[in-house]
Protein backbone atom coordinates (compact mmCIF):
# COMPACT_ATOMS: atom_id res chain seq x y z
CA UNK A 1 0.00 0.00 0.00
CA UNK A 2 2.80 2.42 0.86
CA UNK A 3 4.20 1.91 -2.67
CA UNK A 4 1.16 2.19 -4.33
CA UNK A 5 0.64 5.89 -2.26
CA UNK A 6 4.31 6.59 -3.43
CA UNK A 7 3.94 5.69 -7.10
CA UNK A 8 0.66 8.06 -7.10
CA UNK A 9 2.88 10.80 -5.38
CA UNK A 10 5.43 10.95 -8.14
CA UNK A 11 3.20 10.81 -10.56
CA UNK A 12 1.52 14.02 -9.24
CA UNK A 13 4.79 15.58 -9.31
CA UNK A 14 5.86 14.59 -12.62
CA UNK A 15 2.56 15.72 -14.12
CA UNK A 16 2.72 18.70 -12.10
CA UNK A 17 6.50 19.11 -13.61
CA UNK A 18 5.44 18.07 -16.75
CA UNK A 19 2.60 21.37 -16.99
CA UNK A 20 5.20 24.01 -16.07
CA UNK A 21 7.11 22.67 -18.58
CA UNK A 22 4.95 22.26 -21.64
CA UNK A 23 3.70 26.60 -20.53
CA UNK A 24 7.49 26.91 -20.90
CA UNK A 25 7.52 25.61 -24.09
CA UNK A 26 4.37 26.53 -25.45
CA UNK A 27 5.54 30.15 -24.87
CA UNK A 28 8.35 29.67 -26.98
CA UNK A 29 6.45 27.94 -29.58
CA UNK A 30 4.14 30.96 -29.54
CA UNK A 31 7.48 33.77 -29.66
CA UNK A 32 9.20 31.90 -32.40
CA UNK A 33 6.10 30.78 -34.70
CA UNK A 34 6.68 31.56 -38.69
CA UNK A 35 3.80 33.65 -38.84
CA UNK A 36 1.84 34.28 -41.88
CA UNK A 37 2.13 38.18 -42.23
CA UNK A 38 0.52 40.65 -44.46
CA UNK A 39 1.54 43.98 -44.41
CA UNK A 40 -1.92 45.94 -45.14
CA UNK A 41 -2.45 49.52 -45.26
CA UNK A 42 -1.72 50.47 -41.36
CA UNK A 43 -2.27 47.36 -39.79
CA UNK A 44 -0.06 43.87 -39.82
CA UNK A 45 -2.59 40.32 -40.77
CA UNK A 46 -0.97 37.52 -38.59
CA UNK A 47 -1.94 33.42 -38.90
CA UNK A 48 -0.25 30.56 -37.59
CA UNK A 49 -1.59 26.90 -37.22
CA UNK A 50 0.07 25.11 -34.55
CA UNK A 51 -0.53 21.10 -35.45
CA UNK A 52 -1.94 18.52 -33.39
CA UNK A 53 -0.27 18.62 -30.16
CA UNK A 54 1.70 21.55 -30.84
CA UNK A 55 -0.06 24.05 -28.17
CA UNK A 56 -1.30 22.94 -25.22
CA UNK A 57 -1.13 19.38 -26.06
CA UNK A 58 -3.79 20.40 -29.21
CA UNK A 59 -4.50 22.24 -32.46
CA UNK A 60 -4.94 25.59 -32.26
CA UNK A 61 -5.03 28.20 -35.18
CA UNK A 62 -4.67 32.48 -34.12
CA UNK A 63 -5.64 34.87 -36.52
CA UNK A 64 -3.95 38.34 -34.94
CA UNK A 65 -4.56 42.11 -36.28
CA UNK A 66 -2.02 43.98 -35.02
CA UNK A 67 -2.46 47.97 -35.21
CA UNK A 68 0.86 50.22 -34.27
CA UNK A 69 0.27 52.63 -31.85
CA UNK A 70 1.75 54.97 -34.86
CA UNK A 71 -1.05 53.35 -37.34
CA UNK A 72 -3.45 56.01 -38.53
CA UNK A 73 -6.03 52.95 -38.39
CA UNK A 74 -8.78 53.38 -35.55
CA UNK A 75 -11.28 51.48 -33.76
CA UNK A 76 -14.89 51.49 -33.97
CA UNK A 77 -18.18 50.15 -32.59
CA UNK A 78 -21.36 49.03 -34.90
CA UNK A 79 -24.57 47.59 -34.29
CA UNK A 80 -27.66 46.75 -35.82
CA UNK A 81 -31.12 46.50 -35.09
CA UNK A 82 -30.89 42.72 -36.58
CA UNK A 83 -28.59 40.13 -36.15
CA UNK A 84 -26.27 40.39 -39.26
CA UNK A 85 -22.71 38.29 -40.03
CA UNK A 86 -19.64 40.17 -39.02
CA UNK A 87 -18.32 40.65 -43.04
CA UNK A 88 -21.75 42.38 -43.62
CA UNK A 89 -21.10 44.82 -40.72
CA UNK A 90 -17.95 45.82 -42.00
CA UNK A 91 -18.49 46.52 -45.50
CA UNK A 92 -21.80 48.21 -44.99
CA UNK A 93 -19.25 50.47 -42.65
CA UNK A 94 -16.11 50.78 -45.32
CA UNK A 95 -14.19 49.03 -42.65
CA UNK A 96 -11.04 47.90 -43.55
CA UNK A 97 -10.86 45.18 -40.63
CA UNK A 98 -13.48 43.70 -38.30
CA UNK A 99 -13.88 41.13 -35.39
CA UNK A 100 -17.32 40.39 -33.20
CA UNK A 101 -17.96 42.57 -30.44
CA UNK A 102 -19.98 41.66 -27.34
CA UNK A 103 -22.29 39.33 -26.08
CA UNK A 104 -25.90 39.20 -27.27
CA UNK A 105 -29.12 37.50 -26.99
CA UNK A 106 -29.27 34.86 -29.81
CA UNK A 107 -33.35 34.76 -29.60
CA UNK A 108 -33.77 38.44 -29.17
CA UNK A 109 -30.98 40.07 -31.28
CA UNK A 110 -29.79 42.84 -28.25
CA UNK A 111 -26.80 43.14 -26.67
CA UNK A 112 -26.57 41.65 -23.29
CA UNK A 113 -23.62 43.68 -22.09
CA UNK A 114 -23.53 47.66 -21.97
CA UNK A 115 -22.89 49.37 -25.38
CA UNK A 116 -23.17 53.03 -26.02
CA UNK A 117 -22.14 53.89 -29.70
CA UNK A 118 -21.70 58.11 -30.19
CA UNK A 119 -23.21 57.94 -27.16
CA UNK A 120 -26.51 56.45 -27.54
CA UNK A 121 -27.10 53.85 -25.44
CA UNK A 122 -27.41 50.90 -27.30
CA UNK A 123 -27.58 47.62 -24.53
CA UNK A 124 -27.31 47.33 -20.95
CA UNK A 125 -25.75 44.62 -18.80
CA UNK A 126 -28.99 42.81 -18.53
CA UNK A 127 -29.19 41.01 -14.61
CA UNK A 128 -29.68 37.95 -13.31
CA UNK A 129 -32.83 36.70 -12.65
CA UNK A 130 -31.90 36.54 -8.33
CA UNK A 131 -29.74 39.52 -8.54
CA UNK A 132 -30.73 42.92 -10.36
CA UNK A 133 -27.87 44.85 -8.36
CA UNK A 134 -24.50 43.19 -9.16
CA UNK A 135 -23.39 42.33 -12.70
CA UNK A 136 -22.58 38.97 -14.17
CA UNK A 137 -19.26 37.10 -14.66
CA UNK A 138 -18.97 37.74 -18.42
CA UNK A 139 -19.77 41.86 -17.67
CA UNK A 140 -16.90 42.69 -15.21
CA UNK A 141 -14.43 44.44 -18.32
CA UNK A 142 -15.09 47.47 -19.89
CA UNK A 143 -13.71 48.86 -23.16
CA UNK A 144 -13.79 52.95 -24.35
CA UNK A 145 -12.69 54.36 -27.29
CA UNK A 146 -10.97 57.34 -26.91
CA UNK A 147 -10.10 58.87 -30.60
CA UNK A 148 -10.35 55.50 -32.19
CA UNK A 149 -8.08 53.59 -29.01
CA UNK A 150 -8.91 51.09 -27.05
CA UNK A 151 -9.33 52.28 -22.98
CA UNK A 152 -9.26 48.80 -20.43
CA UNK A 153 -11.49 49.32 -17.50
CA UNK A 154 -12.35 47.23 -14.43
CA UNK A 155 -16.09 48.10 -13.52
CA UNK A 156 -17.20 47.45 -9.97
CA UNK A 157 -19.72 45.04 -9.35
CA UNK A 158 -22.72 47.68 -9.61
CA UNK A 159 -23.97 46.38 -12.90
CA UNK A 160 -25.06 50.54 -13.75
CA UNK A 161 -21.53 51.11 -13.37
CA UNK A 162 -20.70 52.27 -17.08
CA UNK A 163 -23.94 54.87 -17.13
CA UNK A 164 -21.60 57.37 -15.35
CA UNK A 165 -18.90 57.67 -18.05
CA UNK A 166 -18.58 60.67 -20.32
CA UNK A 167 -17.11 58.66 -23.20
CA UNK A 168 -18.92 58.02 -26.30
CA UNK A 169 -18.08 55.03 -27.47
CA UNK A 170 -18.45 51.78 -24.55
CA UNK A 171 -18.65 48.36 -24.63
CA UNK A 172 -18.48 46.05 -21.89
CA UNK A 173 -17.59 42.19 -21.96
CA UNK A 174 -14.84 39.82 -20.23
CA UNK A 175 -14.00 39.07 -18.02
CA UNK A 176 -11.13 40.76 -17.89
CA UNK A 177 -8.22 38.52 -18.67
CA UNK A 178 -4.38 40.39 -17.91
CA UNK A 179 -4.77 43.70 -15.95
CA UNK A 180 -1.30 46.10 -15.80
CA UNK A 181 1.05 43.14 -17.11
CA UNK A 182 -0.55 40.67 -14.27
CA UNK A 183 -2.87 37.60 -15.40
CA UNK A 184 -6.21 38.03 -13.97
CA UNK A 185 -7.39 35.09 -11.89
CA UNK A 186 -10.73 33.28 -13.28
CA UNK A 187 -13.17 31.05 -11.99
CA UNK A 188 -13.01 27.45 -12.12
CA UNK A 189 -16.38 26.45 -11.98
CA UNK A 190 -17.55 27.62 -15.30
CA UNK A 191 -17.63 25.69 -18.08
CA UNK A 192 -17.53 29.20 -20.00
CA UNK A 193 -13.98 29.60 -18.71
CA UNK A 194 -12.84 25.81 -17.92
CA UNK A 195 -13.91 24.29 -21.49
CA UNK A 196 -12.10 25.06 -24.82
CA UNK A 197 -14.03 27.15 -26.89
CA UNK A 198 -13.32 29.48 -30.01
CA UNK A 199 -12.39 33.24 -28.39
CA UNK A 200 -12.21 36.51 -29.47
CA UNK A 201 -9.81 39.11 -27.60
CA UNK A 202 -9.05 42.54 -27.53
CA UNK A 203 -4.77 43.18 -26.23
CA UNK A 204 -2.66 46.49 -25.04
CA UNK A 205 0.82 45.97 -25.54
CA UNK A 206 2.79 48.52 -23.38
CA UNK A 207 3.98 50.26 -26.23
CA UNK A 208 0.56 51.26 -27.28
CA UNK A 209 -0.01 48.34 -30.20
CA UNK A 210 -3.49 47.18 -30.13
CA UNK A 211 -4.20 43.64 -30.95
CA UNK A 212 -7.45 41.77 -31.79
CA UNK A 213 -7.31 38.12 -31.85
CA UNK A 214 -8.96 35.05 -33.02
CA UNK A 215 -8.28 31.46 -31.82
CA UNK A 216 -10.84 28.93 -34.03
CA UNK A 217 -12.00 25.85 -32.12
CA UNK A 218 -14.33 22.92 -31.89
CA UNK A 219 -12.63 20.79 -34.64
CA UNK A 220 -10.22 18.76 -32.81
CA UNK A 221 -7.83 17.93 -35.32
CA UNK A 222 -7.87 21.67 -36.66
CA UNK A 223 -8.25 23.75 -33.74
CA UNK A 224 -9.77 22.51 -30.33
CA UNK A 225 -10.00 26.29 -29.30
CA UNK A 226 -8.89 27.72 -25.98
CA UNK A 227 -10.05 27.96 -22.14
CA UNK A 228 -10.16 31.60 -20.42
CA UNK A 229 -6.49 30.52 -18.85
CA UNK A 230 -5.47 29.41 -22.04
CA UNK A 231 -6.31 32.50 -23.88
CA UNK A 232 -4.51 34.82 -20.88
CA UNK A 233 -1.38 32.79 -21.80
CA UNK A 234 -1.20 33.96 -25.85
CA UNK A 235 -2.66 37.17 -24.56
CA UNK A 236 0.38 37.59 -22.71
CA UNK A 237 3.09 35.74 -24.86
CA UNK A 238 1.75 37.87 -27.69
CA UNK A 239 3.16 40.92 -25.35
CA UNK A 240 -0.09 42.43 -24.30
CA UNK A 241 -0.02 43.83 -20.93
CA UNK A 242 -3.65 44.62 -21.01
CA UNK A 243 -6.53 42.37 -22.34
CA UNK A 244 -10.21 41.29 -22.27
CA UNK A 245 -12.26 38.25 -23.15
CA UNK A 246 -15.11 39.14 -26.14
CA UNK A 247 -17.55 37.08 -27.37
CA UNK A 248 -16.65 33.64 -28.65
CA UNK A 249 -17.58 30.10 -29.53
CA UNK A 250 -19.66 30.39 -32.80
CA UNK A 251 -19.76 34.37 -32.67
CA UNK A 252 -15.71 34.58 -33.14
CA UNK A 253 -15.28 35.85 -36.77
CA UNK A 254 -12.62 37.84 -38.24
CA UNK A 255 -12.58 40.16 -41.42
CA UNK A 256 -10.32 42.03 -43.56
CA UNK A 257 -10.79 43.58 -46.51
CA UNK A 258 -9.92 42.32 -49.53
CA UNK A 259 -8.93 38.65 -48.57
CA UNK A 260 -10.48 35.71 -50.07
CA UNK A 261 -13.81 33.99 -48.87
CA UNK A 262 -15.41 37.35 -48.71
CA UNK A 263 -12.65 38.51 -46.65
CA UNK A 264 -13.40 35.68 -43.80
CA UNK A 265 -10.05 34.64 -42.84
CA UNK A 266 -10.76 32.44 -40.05
CA UNK A 267 -12.68 29.70 -39.53
CA UNK A 268 -15.75 30.31 -38.10
CA UNK A 269 -17.96 27.24 -36.42
CA UNK A 270 -21.57 28.21 -36.86
CA UNK A 271 -21.89 25.74 -39.71
CA UNK A 272 -19.93 22.62 -38.09
CA UNK A 273 -17.70 23.25 -41.32
CA UNK A 274 -13.93 23.62 -41.22
CA UNK A 275 -14.07 26.24 -43.56
CA UNK A 276 -14.55 29.81 -43.94
CA UNK A 277 -18.64 29.56 -44.18
CA UNK A 278 -19.78 29.31 -41.02
CA UNK A 279 -20.30 33.32 -39.66
CA UNK A 280 -22.86 33.38 -37.20
CA UNK A 281 -25.02 36.85 -37.11
CA UNK A 282 -24.16 39.04 -34.37
CA UNK A 283 -25.51 42.17 -32.41
CA UNK A 284 -22.23 44.28 -32.31
CA UNK A 285 -18.82 44.05 -33.80
CA UNK A 286 -15.22 45.61 -33.09
CA UNK A 287 -14.46 47.85 -36.40
CA UNK A 288 -10.83 48.77 -37.62
CA UNK A 289 -11.76 51.94 -40.42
Amino acid sequence: MRRVIMLIMLVVVWLSTYAQVNYSVDSMRVANAEWSVDTMEGFYLKRYHFGDGALFCSAQHLFVIEIPARSHRRLAFVSDTALTEVSTLAKRNGAFAAVNGSFFDMDAGNPVCYLRIDGKPIGENTPAKTDSVNRKYYQFATMALRGGRARLAVPDSNRLWEESLPDSNIMTAGPMLLRKGEMVPQRDDRTFVTHRHNRTALGLRPDGTTLLVVADGRFKHQAEGLTLSELELVMRWLGCSDAINLDGGGSSTMYVQGKPYGGVVNYPSDNRQHDHEGQRPVSNAILVL
